[in-house]
């Protein structure tokens, strides 16, 4: 059986086998009875409590009680920090009380008086038995909920409202854990320790602070890696991150012999911080656990009692959500960010011209992908320029437009002919062959002429034109032959332009997340476009190209940009 506070099967509902299930006991108590486990997911329930919840067997069993059955009285889910069942749960003692709501299978509520004790589970460890009974309704014109709530609940719910807010408003790990720790310190603790589990498994300290006056200290000779985490063993940070439920803790419970690193790590943790009295609980998302958070107090004399672990539970509920979407945010912008990487070519040499291209990914992760540039050499010595943005932003788009441009470099290759029927050819094929729904594209060739100078000739596919500045600053787009865009279907004629590239002139070629900008028109990013290109044109082109990507791309910017220049060399002078 897997281990229930294992993190690899934490937050996902946990059933102990056959023979731990009490259901025949069960069954001989003549209300409604059911058996949770260390997180409170449901192993067996009575025959009495399927009739009065209205619901099946498979319903229950598994399930987070709380969250499926507890609600208010206005039938509204009911928070951890307000359930008068849990005190008494994490503190593994017999307890009763009544005035509480549970939500039936039809979505009505249930009046309940309820009894909860210590259920033994044998090798399996300790449970809790819930007993609960109906009440009789209550007098007409009277409503729970009615009655004001008192100042320190309000409090709660406030901090709990403050929690879900900051936290889910920003997708940085570290701005995430920095927000929490600021949270609860100094307003329930003196002291805040954040422990996160890495991606490979691993335990590290990433937040130690405490509050010096009105100023967070932080303590960074206290974080930093931590040993592993033992599946057995019983103290409360190595069960907090397996995902067993919260434990409150002293130095006292690190005094004894130590059973893990951990545990060594925790007794310096209490040694040299001083802290008394300490609540420790785990930052658990749906899928897994997280780590843990401890709040600790030190120069604060009132000790935590278990009344205060449902509130800590909800915050790092809270924090767990929060950083779970941090971390796959992350993730998915650095996958997506090293396959587009990998997937965008080195330049070649060309004697007598040089170039450079600039990637720069989109702000937001998920719009990461579509925009491309390539350049190789053919085999009649030309030199093949592209650049391209297929339509989407996700890994979707970067992998269409890896398709695109190796087919592009296979038709190029293949037999000598204009850009123009390349680009046919490549169009013809895109919806058949390919997972691209449309793209746009300038496919180029760049060769010498017999005077001496460089020719460019190009079909442009419902791409922002290429620009060309003169040595002399002065700057034209190239706005001949502008055709439909990539996988339209129409299958029109293409056709080719062609311009001199005289000796120090440059040209742009670029994609359009380097001019639109949301509320502006196309002609305000062009003519921003123009303009500073003009003034760059003296620029070694290396610099053009970082000056133009910062000084064009608007700051509004959500879109990937691809930039690729190219630059004739001024003739040296030859002596007389």
């Amino acid at each position: 059986m897997a281990d229930p506070g294992d993190r690899r099967t934490a937050g996902r509902p946990v059933s102990p086998p056959p023979a731990a299930l009490p259901e025949g006991a069960l069954d001989a108590i003549g209300t409604g009875a059911y058996v949770v486990d260390e997180q409170g997911h449901i192993l067996a329930v009575n025959d009495h409590a399927l009739e009065l919840l209205a619901r099946s067997r498979e319903e229950l069993l598994g399930q987070d009680a709380h969250d499926l059955l507890h609600r208010d009285g206005h039938g509204q889910p009911m928070p951890t920090s307000r359930c008068t069942m849990r005190p008494p749960f994490h503190e593994g003692r017999t307890a009763q009380g009544d005035g509480e709501h549970f939500e039936r299978g039809d979505r009505t509520l249930l009046p309940i008086s309820w009894l909860l004790t210590p259920y033994d589970l044998g090798e399996h460890g300790s449970g809790t038995l819930v007993l609960f009974h109906a009440q009789p309704e209550r007098e007409a014109g009277a409503r729970p909920g009615d009655t004001e709530l008192p100042v320190p609940e309000l409090d709660r719910l406030a901090l709990l409202a403050e929690t879900t807010t900051r936290l889910s408003s920003t997708l940085d790990v570290d701005e995430a854990t920095h927000r929490l720790v600021e949270l609860v310190v100094p307003r329930l603790a003196d002291w805040a320790v954040i422990d996160l589990i890495t991606e490979w498994d691993e335990v590290w300290r990433t937040l130690v602070v405490h509050a010096d006056g009105d100023k967070l200290v932080r303590h960074e000779g206290l974080e930093g890696p931590m040993p592993p985490v033992p599946q057995e063993s019983q103290m409360p940070l190595s069960r907090a991150l397996r995902g067993v439920a919260s434990t409150l803790a002293g130095p006292q419970t690190y005094n004894r012999a130590p059973d893990s690193g951990i545990a060594v790590e925790q007794r310096r943790l209490f040694e040299v911080t001083g802290i008394h009295s300490a609540a420790i609980a785990p930052i658990r998302s749906t899928r897994e656990v997280l780590g843990a958070l401890t709040l600790g107090r030190a120069q604060q004399t009132e000790e935590f009692t278990a009344d205060g672990l449902p509130l800590l539970e909800d915050i790092a509920r809270r924090a767990g959500l929060a950083l779970d979407n941090a971390r796959l945010y992350q993730r998915q912008r650095k996958v997506a960010e090293t396959m587009q990487n990998h997937l965008l070519p080195q330049m070649p040499r060309v004697p007598g011209l040089e170039m450079t291209v600039r990637y720069l990914p989109a702000p937001d992760a998920s719009h990461v992908g579509g925009d491309w540039y390539d350049a190789f050499s053919l085999p009649d010595g030309a030199t093949a320029l592209a650049v391209g943005d297929v339509v989407g932003h996700d890994l979707e788009a970067a992998s269409g437009m890896a398709q695109l441009r190796n087919m592009l470099r296979a038709y190029a290759w293949g037999i000598e002919e204009p850009p123009s029927r390349i680009a046919a050819r490549l169009d013809e094929a895109i919806l058949h062959i390919t997972d691209v729904s449309m793209a746009t594209m300038i496919f180029a060739r760049v060769e010498t002429a017999e005077d001496g100078n460089w020719r460019l000739s190009w079909t442009n596919a419902g791409h922002p034109p290429p620009l060309l500045i003169s040595h002399d600053g002065l700057v034209e787009f190239l706005t001949e032959e502008h055709g439909l865009l990539l996988g339209t279907g129409a299958n029109l004629p293409r056709t080719d332009a062609s311009a001199v590239l005289r000796p120090g002139s440059t040209l742009v070629l670029y994609t359009d997340g380097l001019i639109e900008e949301p509320g502006r028109t196309l002609d305000d990013g062009l003519h921003r476009l123009r303009r500073h290109a003009a003034s760059l044109a003296h620029r070694r082109l290396p610099s053009f190209a970082d000056q133009l990507l910062r000084r064009v791309r608007p700051a509004a910017n959500d879109d990937d940009v691809a930039l690729l220049v190219l630059r004739v060399p001024v003739r040296s002078r030859q002596r007389p």
